[in-house]
């Protein structure tokens, strides 16, 4: 294999490719990217048998030809090379090392034979569909935040997408909870999406994915399987199993029958919530909320170190009401609101309470209170 390209064009493929390996491997084969050059481009692959991202990227090939060498340890060299370098790849005869040459640097690099590296084979993949990677950035962004980190309940691990009748239309909503808190988000159904089964998507992928939808203009097609869903982002294929598990009723945690409703500033309240948790403990972090007609006050008690107290003025006209809640949640559900005002349905101390963008009814949140 002997393959020529451009330094920027190089790294911003292995950029997308290298994050997927893992940095410690009782498997060395996936401590390697897989180089496949052939025609006029270089294809790197990269996988962990749960995922795995493929980008092809232009090149003059001289000879054509496959390899696998360390991910973490090329992506290094070639982040190191100077801006504008002409970087070129090439094999040696018995296919053992492989030289990484730029102007007068020179490294060589241990191979592994192509025939070792894993294929995360796709099979039949029943719905395809297409949507704008802004609409997929949406779906993940306002949700991804909810997912759980309790490896023992796996199949919380994840975001949920599935399509449901809602509001006399098919949408393809993404859900995220962790037992403390909810993100629902979505979106019209795109055509093919009818019909398809309800997917987790690990956490892994998602966070990849949130790199992978930086650029608005771009389309991306969804093709999707029981068992593995794939992205092709532009250049990018990115493909991943799904979690083996049943998502719960999320539906039944969404209250229906909140009818006090608060009104406020979402900066100013994120920036009260803030400053006032400054003073929680870091393992409680409970703020008490205690509303009344046209103000809230902030509390915050920590015998250890003190007490915070701030008020603010509210839209709220039902009756008075004290409800605690995790800081962290609250700054989390704050920063995914892109209006400029939070709606909050509350019912009592004790009942989860909806949360909403003043302005925007195809995202909603859901915070368990606690005992202040």
């Amino acid at each position: 294999m002997r393959v020529i390209l451009e330094r920027s064009t190089l790294l911003k493929s292995l950029n997308h490719v290298h994050r997927v390996v893992e940095r410690r491997n009782t498997i060395p084969i996936l401590s390697n990217v897989l180089l496949s050059a052939d025609g006029a481009s270089l294809q790197m692959k990269a996988t962990d048998l749960d995922l795995e991202v493929t980008e092809a990227a232009g090149a003059t090939i001289e000879q054509a030809g496959a390899t696998t060498v360390p991910a973490h340890l090329l992506y290094d060299i070639v982040r190191k090379l100077p801006d504008g370098a002409e970087v070129m790849l090439k094999t040696d005869e018995d296919g053992n090392a492989m030289s990484v040459v730029a102007g007068r640097s020179s490294f060589r690099l241990q191979c592994l034979p192509q025939s070792d590296f894993p294929e995360l084979s796709a099979g039949n993949f029943s719905h395809i569909f297409r949507l704008d990677s802004a609409d997929l950035k949406g779906l993940i962004e306002k949700t991804q935040f909810a997912i759980s980190t309790e490896e023992t309940r796996y199949y919380l691990n994840g975001i949920f997408l599935h399509t449901i009748e809602a509001d006399g239309g098919l949408k393809l909503r993404s859900v995220a909870t962790d037992g403390h808190r909810l993100a629902r988000a979505e979106m019209e159904a795109p055509a093919g999406s009818e019909g398809m089964p309800g997917i987790i998507i690990p956490r892994k992928t998602v966070g990849e994915l949130q790199k992978l939808v930086d650029d608005p203009d771009v389309a991306v097609t969804v093709e999707l399987s029981d068992t593995k869903i794939r992205f092709t982002i532009g250049s990018v294929i990115l493909t991943s199993k799904l979690i083996d598990g049943t998502f719960p009723d999320y539906q039944r945690v969404i209250p229906t029958g909140n009818d006090k409703k608060l009104v406020i500033d979402r900066q100013t309240f994120a920036s009260a919530v803030d400053r006032v948790s400054t003073i929680s403990s870091e393992r409680g972090r409970a703020v008490k909320l205690s509303i009344a007609e046209g103000q809230v006050t902030l509390t915050v008690n920590n015998p250890d170190s003190g007490s915070a107290t701030e008020e603010l003025a509210a839209d709220y006209e039902a009756d008075p009401i004290e409800i605690g809640f995790n800081a962290r949640y609250l700054l989390d559900v704050a920063a995914q609101l892109s209006g400029s005002e939070a709606r909050f349905l509350l019912a009592d101390a004790g009942s989860p309470t909806l949360v909403q963008d003043e302005g925007d009814e195809s995202t909603l949140y859901v915070l368990m209170p606690m005992r202040v």
